[in-house]
């Protein structure tokens, strides 16, 4: 075990499973400037061991294993001082703690992890006389005692650090005023996570949003058949007959979606694996082909939990039952704020809608999801501007046969591309779905969790391209394969379908604003912790 991951323990222990088990890991703005701040002490000092008998002598990122402890880790800082003793110190980004008479002094976790550092140089034949952290936010050194009593508690630690990682069961959250500088509050979710667990929905509700509240970068989009994606340095680069056409830093990209018969180098393809960008390939009639990505962040666990879940029939269809109530809410909520449809209309959905959570088996709850979609799409037209050249009448796809169509279909292929790629991330698989049957090539569970995100966000994009006049109807061409928008106006939808998903949207629960783009993860998320038996429900997002 790193001694990193103890340290983690000691401060929480929900911090340790997660990235010590899930091997998850979320930058932050203090990891940053913490790994930052290492700089000047992490390039090994290239001195022997012996220069530390001598008067000054230093050595610097020191790394240590014991086959005792079971431990391993890389020690700051080892130095001589003028006054002959060996001093042990590790760098940190924050302040120490105060004690009760108001002096400083180091944090339990800091000192657990020197009492380790200690017991590992000990153990490599070099002692120490002295232990300090230097806290980089008051520029000062702060020692702690190395006695019998520290390292009992650091024995005591490590035994509890190793039972939780073989029990195979995520701790609670502290649900603390630490949990907001926390690097893995994004996928940790502490307020959120404790009011899923409760099955009466009593439990205290988050006081703020989960960080960050969304990603800025940018979505790479090649559809150009000469085109070739590379890699030069820390960026990704987009040739066309042998010059540069674009170059987009590794850091500002959140996927790339290739169009048609587009080449990239196996650089470039690594290099975005290993920084979990989706690339994702596409038809060039818009249809979703498939995705490459990065290893998932969680191990098995939460797979295990999806096959057993899709193995009971219950709660298969208890699932289902409601991802379908908040598709057919949220489409009667679209057609309230948006269309003309009559009272008798929206009852119907209502009633619809409520029917979801009593049927019996998941082919009457299709039969329900089809009849309102039946009804929904009937009410459709109401929706486009009067004066608008679209004409809608009825869902047609594979192919679609009309530019509204070509439209929708275009939108829900691309948002069943972003969640499968989350749950890929997450740890989930993303063809074995609950209310979708799996098939060959069908990303059931990304269209399971699309459903609710449907109106919201697919057939929101579609509306407002075409009453905002963005797309017109000379931008769609008729082939064999139905009726597809053209190259040059797809740039259109993708401005669209962007700030769509950048769009700030109230959590029905929590009541804080998060992008819709961060709402999927956070969505995708809760069905993580529910497959792996972390919280009693799951809870579909509805909005008002």
């Amino acid at each position: 075990m790193p001694v990193r991951r103890l340290h983690n323990f000691v401060y929480c222990p929900r911090l340790f499973y997660l990235q010590w088990i899930e091997n998850i890991f979320v930058p932050n703005e203090d990891t940053v400037l913490g790994s930052a701040l290492h700089k000047s002490i992490d390039e090994p000092n290239k001195l022997k061991q012996a220069s530390l008998l001598e008067e000054g002598g230093t050595l610097r990122s020191v790394s240590l294993t014991s086959d005792t402890l079971q431990l391993t880790g890389i020690a700051d800082l080892i130095e001589t001082g003028e006054d002959g003793k060996r001093y042990l110190l590790d760098y940190k980004k924050g302040s120490p703690r105060r004690n009760a008479s108001g002096e400083w002094e180091v944090k339990e976790n800091d000192s657990i992890q020197l009492a380790a550092y200690a017991l590992l140089l000990r153990e490599a034949g070099i002692s120490v006389d002295a232990a300090g952290i230097y806290y980089a936010e008051i520029k000062r050194r702060i020692y702690v005692e190395l006695n019998d009593e520290l390292f009992l508690s650091l024995h005591r630690y490590l035994q509890q650090a190793r039972n939780l990682a073989c029990s195979a069961t995520c701790p609670p959250p502290l649900c603390s005023s630490r949990c907001f500088a926390c690097s893995a509050y994004p996928v940790c979710l502490p307020f959120e996570s404790r009011f899923w667990t409760q099955a009466n929905q009593e439990a205290e509700l988050p006081p703020r949003p989960p960080m960050p509240k969304g990603d800025d970068g940018e979505i790479l989009v090649v559809q150009s058949p000469s085109a070739m994606v590379g890699l030069r340095g820390g960026e990704i680069l987009v040739k066309k007959d042998g010059g540069i056409i674009s170059k987009h830093p590794i850091h500002q990209l959140l996927s790339v979606n290739l169009y048609g018969a587009i080449q990239i180098s196996a650089q470039a393809q690594q290099i975005l694996m290993e920084n979990n960008i989706p690339l994702a390939w596409f038809s060039p009639a818009g249809r979703f082909i498939g995705a490459a990505h990065g290893l998932p962040a969680s191990g098995v666990d939460a797979r295990l939990g999806q096959a057993r879940l899709w193995n009971s029939p219950e709660k298969r269809l208890s699932i289902a039952s409601t991802i379908i109530y908040s598709k057919i809410h949220n489409q009667r909520v679209l057609l309230m704020r948006n269309g003309n449809a009559s009272d008798e209309t929206l009852k119907q959905l209502a009633r619809l809608r409520d029917s979801c959570l009593h049927q019996p088996s998941l082919a009457s709850l299709r039969g329900v999801e089809g009849a309102a979609a039946a009804l929904y799409f009937e009410n459709f037209s109401g929706m486009l501007k009067p004066d608008t050249p679209f004409d809608f009448h009825s869902r047609n796809k594979r192919p679609p046969k009309d530019p509204v169509n070509a439209l929708l279909s275009l939108a829900y292929s691309v948002l069943s591309k972003e969640l499968t790629g989350i749950a890929h991330v997450v740890g989930l698989d993303p063809f074995l779905g609950f209310f979708h049957s799996p098939r060959y090539g069908r990303p059931a569970l990304a269209l399971d969790m699309m459903e609710e995100f449907r109106p919201l966000i697919a057939d929101s994009t579609v509306l407002s391209l075409i009453n905002r006049g963005e797309i017109t109807i000379d931008d769609f061409v008729s082939t064999t394969h139905g009726v597809i928008l053209k190259d040059s106006a797809r740039r259109q939808f993708w401005r669209a379908w962007t700030r769509r998903l950048d769009t700030e949207v109230t959590h029905p629960h929590f009541l804080y604003k998060m992008s819709y783009r961060r709402m999927l993860s956070v969505q995708m998320q809760q069905l993580w912790r529910f497959c792996r038996n972390d919280i009693a429900t799951f809870h579909p997002f509805t909005t008002r």
